[in-house]
């Protein structure tokens, strides 16, 4: 299978190239494909079997203040593609997020839960899902959430830039979700294509579920770093420009007959391991 990979040169986007895999994964970088632009995405699918997007305006705070840019990338962008893998015969993974749900749930939510973002970074997201569905019936949609991998800035590589700067940090106990590796995506998104899948919604992420304060004490212990160094706060002693849902929780119905998520904690010892920082 020939596989066109959108913004590859992202976090998710590398891991996914680098991927061991019997498919052809052909990665076109934002400077080598702008997916806002309908008929250079046409072209660039021709002789695709799938095409994998992720590309995204992932920037959450300056959504609020640039939502139409986010809108062309998020929503836009997903459409063009989606028009184009229908055009090519070729089936659409959309890479989404847990943002396009509010966080007011106390259990994981379903595959089919109402969407209903809390901001302009949630909206896009929700809306490049729903018009990538309309407009190509091969599509899938996958949610992802708390990403984190070996390129590009991201949590894990901040606390432990942090912890070699500071003596204690200060880290929210009041958003609960699911830290969940690229390379455990890249997983994911291989074995659906392995399976042949052609749509539907799937949840992404590790299993298992964690505080931000919670994910980073365990990057402090399994460093080899004091996690008592860690200390709590609340979203509301730390002001963000756009609002973050308090329950990120995917559940995990539909992936289960794809492949197990794996526990978060155990993805973590692998990729700090595997960015040489593992302790334990």
């Amino acid at each position: 299978m020939r596989v066109l990979v959108t913004g590859a040169g992202g976090m998710l986007g590398r891991d996914l190239l680098e991927a061991e895999t019997q498919h052809d994964l052909v990665g076109v970088s934002r400077a080598e494909l702008d997916v806002t632009e309908r008929d250079a995405c046409i072209r660039a699918a021709e002789g695709f079997d799938a095409i994998v997007n992720c590309a995204a305006y992932t920037n959450v705070d300056q959504a609020e203040t640039a939502e139409d840019s986010a809108y062309a990338i998020n929503a836009t962008g997903a459409e063009n593609l989606a028009i184009a893998a229908e055009r090519a015969g070729a089936v659409l993974v959309q890479v989404s997020t847990d943002y396009v749900f509010d966080g007011t749930a106390t259990q994981p939510y379903a595959e089919d839960a109402p969407l209903a973002p809390l901001g302009a970074y949630g909206r896009t997201k929700a809306a490049g899902e729903q018009l990538a569905q309309a407009a190509h019936g091969d599509t899938i949609v996958l949610r992802v959430a708390w990403l984190y991998g070996m390129h590009g800035g991201n949590f894990v590589k901040t606390m432990l830039r942090l912890a070699d700067e500071r003596d204690t940090l200060t880290v929210v106990t009041d958003q609960v979700g699911q830290p969940t590796s690229t390379i455990e995506v890249a997983q994911t998104i291989l074995a659906l294509l392995d399976a042949d899948v052609r749509s539907g919604v799937f949840h992404g992420t590790c299993s298992g579920e964690a505080s931000w304060w919670e994910f980073a004490r365990e990057i402090f212990t399994l460093s080899g770093l004091d996690s008592e160094r860690v200390h709590e706060t609340t979203s509301e002693r730390f002001v963000r420009p756009a609002p973050r849902p308090a329950y990120s929780v995917l559940g995990h119905t539909a992936i289960a007959d794809v492949r197990s998520p794996r526990i978060w904690s155990e993805a973590l010892r692998d990729e700090l391991r595997r960015m040489g920082r593992l302790a334990l």
